[in-house]
């Protein structure tokens, strides 16, 4: 009760003692009984009187304190008697409220304003796939979404969009609670978009779809370019290997001076025409227009097929093959396909392997069976060269990237072998990926997903 109320109180109470006086005095003759009455009355009136004024109190208390859920209103500016120290208390907290409602609606509007201007689709849906909310460039995505007004909050993601790989994408994001990716080509005709959605702490999931036509078209454009130069270009340089094959085949009539441009000339016409085959082999690999054909093929086998095709090029370096520890363990892969990639990388080795000049190139290849990340067999081609340092190896999987250009181009590579390899362990389901230390050797990695048990 506040200070007022006690006062009142106070000085009723004081009426009453001092009309029980009186009335002692007066009602002596008649005994106790009518001034006992007469007090009883007095104080059943003030009752009544205190009991309306603290309804009405209330009554008020109630009315203002319902209106804040509309409009926070200023309680103080109003006169509530003994309950002043109340109305100020809830005066200060609707106050609070008001001002705490008023940064949610400018963050939220912030927040609505930032995702209405992104470039992207974006769905959000709560953990019944149910749509919670979606930007502008989300409804003008969904077909017919002009017509019907927008995309609806509250119905059903299936409702709105049929596109399988949106759906499943969202459904593995609510389910299984992880990011997941897909793409689509169906959502809508001609258009290529990839989705990504992410499970949100509270519940639900928001779907982020990117529109990359435009991307891919480039890329493809880039790809035939490359591969419509590089047919073009075989034949004209099959003919200048073969002209200068044939001269050099009659060293007798050619002076020392002709003989040497000659070799020059069938040393870079060769390597020219290396690295379109290799252009030809990436279009191919990134196009997927190779035709892969994976099937179960034992560990061992593939690495000493590798090491049976690169016999030559070990012999003609003098260079040292050696197969360490494998497994027979069988991995599901295109066998032609890992070969050459297993080829090229030791191709790599014995060029680049060697310690110093006076020291032949060794290489060892081992196989084995590992089952994290996952269960798959991992080949290791290792040599014991000069390394490679550590600001290259994030980059030598890249097109055209060499660690030493003069050593590249003396040996007569392209930069495009790993980044074939590269493609075609990706494709198949593996990962590659490199070690190394200066003056100790480098260690190319890669992984293939082993074949199931028993394979039907």
């Amino acid at each position: 009760m506040t200070r007022s109320l006690f006062f009142s109180f106070f000085v009723r109470m004081t009426i009453a003692l001092a009309l029980v006086a009186i009335m002692r005095v007066w009602f002596m003759p008649y005994g106790w009984i009518p001034g006992v009455l007469l007090v009883i009355a007095w104080a059943a009136i003030n009752a009544l009187l205190l009991a309306r004024s603290v309804r009405k109190n209330i009554s008020a208390l109630q009315a203002s304190t319902a209106a804040i859920a509309e409009r926070p209103i200023g309680l103080h500016d109003q006169h509530y008697q003994d309950f002043d120290g109340l109305a100020h208390a809830i005066s200060t907290v609707s106050a609070h409220v008001e001002r705490v409602l008023a940064d949610a609606s400018e963050s939220r509007n912030e927040l609505v304003a930032m995702i209405d201007s992104m470039q992207d689709a974006v769905v959000a849906v709560d953990q019944a796939g149910r749509i919670q909310w979606a930007n502008q460039h989300m409804q003008q995505l969904v077909p017919g979404a002009s017509l019907t007004g927008a995309v609806r909050i509250g119905h059903a993601l299936v409702q709105t969009i049929r596109d399988p790989d949106v759906l499943q994408c969202v459904r593995t994001a609510l389910e299984d609670r992880v990011v997941t990716e897909r793409r689509s080509t169906s959502l809508l005709p001609g258009r290529i978009f990839e989705i990504i959605a992410s499970p949100m702490p509270g519940g639900g999931a928001v779907a982020v779809l990117h529109d990359i036509t435009r991307v891919e078209q480039l890329e493809r454009t880039q790809r035939d370019f490359v591969a419509n130069v590089s047919h073009e270009l075989r034949t004209p340089l099959t003919s200048i290997t073969g002209y200068v094959e044939t001269l050099l085949d009659h060293e007798a009539n050619l002076s020392t001076q002709a003989r040497e441009f000659l070799t020059t000339i069938l040393k870079n016409a060769t390597r020219m025409n290396r690295l379109t085959e290799d252009l030809l082999v990436m279009a191919r690999v990134e196009s997927s227009e190779q035709e892969l054909h994976p099937a179960p093929i034992a560990a061992d086998v593939l690495v000493r097929d590798a090491v049976q095709a690169m016999s030559g090029l070990v012999q003609d370096a003098e260079a040292i093959l050696e197969i360490g520890e494998t497994t027979s363990s069988q991995v599901f892969a295109d066998s032609d396909s890992i070969v050459q990639v297993l080829s090229n990388l030791i191709e790599n080795g014995i060029k680049y392997g060697q310690p110093s000049a006076n020291v032949r190139s060794r290489v060892v290849i081992t196989a084995r069976q590992i089952s994290e990340p996952f269960d798959a067999v991992e080949f290791r081609v290792r040599d014991f060269g000069q390394g490679i340092a550590s600001e290259h190896l994030t980059r030598i999987f890249e097109r055209f990237y060499r660690v030493d250009k003069a050593r590249s181009r003396e040996s007569g590579g392209t930069g495009l072998g790993l980044a074939i390899a590269q493609h075609v362990v990706q494709s198949q389901g593996g990962t590659i990926r490199a070690e190394s230390e200066l003056n100790a050797g480098s260690t190319f990695i890669f992984t293939l997903p082993r074949a199931p048990y028993p394979f039907h």
